[in-house]
């Protein structure tokens, strides 16, 4: 290198040496000797695999209806007669002889934290008699205080379930042994509220799981898993959570056989890896009706008939509601109908929140039908071209995040305000929360419509100055369609607009029926 040397009499050129650097070429991030870990986490006893758990222990057990039920493994552990006093989170509480259903059948389980227990009818009449806790829990917040512990977080803040029972700990525990009537032994947990942004959210505690017991597709013998369709719902962060992770799989491969692009549960997160061996059930085959089955005679009574037309009718008036392009999630039953009345050119996607976008039809044949592939009603379902398939976890940012452009749900109650009540009767009726609290937790992103009868089975109405049951969310509904007229919902001011009647249908007939007062459009239109 060449440099310069200045004085007053002259310039004397001066060269200073380089430096020399050695450099080492390194073709590996690890050293080339270290060996691959080769320790198998297969058991070939599911017995032994879950002799470590105990009585008193949280129990994680994944699935969603009947897809994905870790049924292999909870027949292993109703033989364990030793373990008792288990709290099973989950779901739902299993169908049957299925899924935590057979934890109630061996008296196994002493509390539940469920979303939508009321699918298993002998859970049900075992809470309202006072013999078993239940801690009932949005779908969203369930997998959300799952996934807050796997990833080191006590707590949060979600929008999902403020103003309601969940925030003010309304839904008992436990009734006094005899039920409901007797009164309540535990009761519900109240929830710190705060607001942000002008909008109140309430702090959810996160979940601690000891063992979880998880299905899935294919997992190599290191553990890392892949679900097929949608298995997956609960079963990721399950996985994550828990102390002692147990997976079992249909398929048991070796190590390197599966992309590491396609894991959805790396191996670090799992513990022990066993065979399943149990059937795949389906709780719902629901099958596309045939062309030809229209032309046959309804063996319907006259009053079914004429039900079933009225259910057709609101769900043909809601499906003007949806645009080309549009994210859509519907609610079960009445819902559910809107598609088949969409308008020509009009195509949209359907978000189903155990974890599928883009979901089809009923499969047409018996061939089609797949048991890892249901909607959120645990009906069988096809999916369409350009679909996809996610965790609970991610289904549910979609929705509190306000990215589904219209929610239409069904409704026991609805108030002049828009505070919508669809999930329980106390003392009588424990379906469950489901997904309906986060389906409306962002009214303002996402258009909430309520399809539903104008009227309950004994002539009352279910459109109120203000609902007496339990709500799922406070202000939320934007539109409330039924077989007799269509209302739009001033979520602000508290108020309801008639906008338009249904053929056949007067004025005086909706208010007679209507159990508030509303104002009329000036140019209300018949459809």
């Amino acid at each position: 290198m060449l440099a310069t040397c200045v004085s007053r009499a002259t310039l004397v050129p001066v060269f200073k040496p380089r430096a020399t650097v050695f450099l080492r070429a390194r073709w590996y991030s690890t050293p080339t000797e270290l060996p691959l870990p080769n320790k198998s986490k297969v058991w070939k006893s599911v017995d032994e695999a879950v002799k470590d758990v105990k009585s008193g222990d949280v129990l994680l057990c994944g699935g969603f209806g009947l897809a994905g039920v870790p049924d292999t493994l909870l027949s292993a552990l109703v033989k364990r007669k030793d373990v008792t006093k288990l709290t099973g989170v989950s779901n739902n509480a299993g169908a049957g002889d299925s899924g935590l259903g057979k934890l109630f059948n061996s008296k196994q389980i002493d509390k539940v934290v469920a979303s939508y227990p009321g699918g298993n009818k002998a859970f049900e009449a075992l809470y309202l008699k006072g013999e078993v806790s239940l801690e009932l829990c949005p779908q969203g917040t369930l997998v959300e205080r799952l996934r807050a512990h796997a990833a080191g977080i006590p707590a949060f803040f979600t929008p999902t379930g403020a103003s309601t029972a969940v925030e003010d700990g309304a839904i008992p525990t436990r009734y006094n042994e005899g039920g409901f009537a007797n009164g309540v032994k535990i009761p519900g947990i109240k929830k710190e509220s705060r607001e942000f942004g002008g909008r109140k959210y309430i702090m959810e505690p996160a979940i601690a799981g000891d063992v979880a017991f998880v299905h899935a597709w294919k997992v190599d013998e290191v553990g890392n898993c892949v679900f097929r369709y949608a298995q997956q719902n609960f079963g990721a962060v399950m996985a994550k959570n828990a102390k002692l992770t147990i997976v079992e799989a249909d398929e048991i491969v070796p190590v390197g056989s599966l992309s590491p692009n396609a894991i959805h549960i790396p191996g670090i997160y799992v513990d022990r890896i066993v065979q399943s061996t149990e059937p795949k059930r389906i709780e719902y085959t629901t099958l596309a009706p045939s062309p030809s089955s229209s032309a046959e005679p309804s063996n319907l009574t006259p009053e079914k008939e004429y039900a079933q037309k009225m259910r057709h009718r609101t769900a043909k008036r809601a499906a003007k509601e949806l645009k080309d392009g549009y994210y859509v999630n519907l609610g079960i039953g009445m819902p559910t109908l809107v598609p088949g009345y969409l308008e020509p050119g009009v195509s949209v996607w359907l978000q189903s929140e155990n974890g599928i976008l883009g979901m089809g039809p009923y499969p047409s044949t018996k061939e089609e039908v797949d048991p890892d592939l249901i909607n959120a009603g645990k009906e069988t379902v096809t999916l369409l071209p350009g679909a996809s398939i996610f965790d609970s976890s991610e289904s549910f940012a979609m929705i509190r995040g306000g990215h589904v452009d219209v929610s239409i749900l069904g409704a026991m109650q609805v108030s002049q305000a828009g505070d919508i009540a669809n999930f329980m009767i106390p003392g009588k009726l424990v379906k469950g929360i489901g997904g309906a609290m986060d389906l409306v937790s962002n009214p303002d992103k996402t258009k909430v419509i309520v399809v539903m009868e104008h009227c309950a089975k004994d002539g009352t109405p279910k459109i109120l100055k203000k609902c007496s049951l339990p709500l799922t969310g406070a202000r939320t509904v934007s539109q409330i369609i039924t077989e007799l007229a269509v209302f739009d919902v001033d979520r602000k001011n508290g108020y309801l607009e008639l906008v338009e009647l249904q053929e056949g249908v007067t004025l005086e007939e909706v208010k007679a029926k209507t159990g508030c007062d509303f104002k009329v459009r000036r140019d209300l239109s018949k459809l």
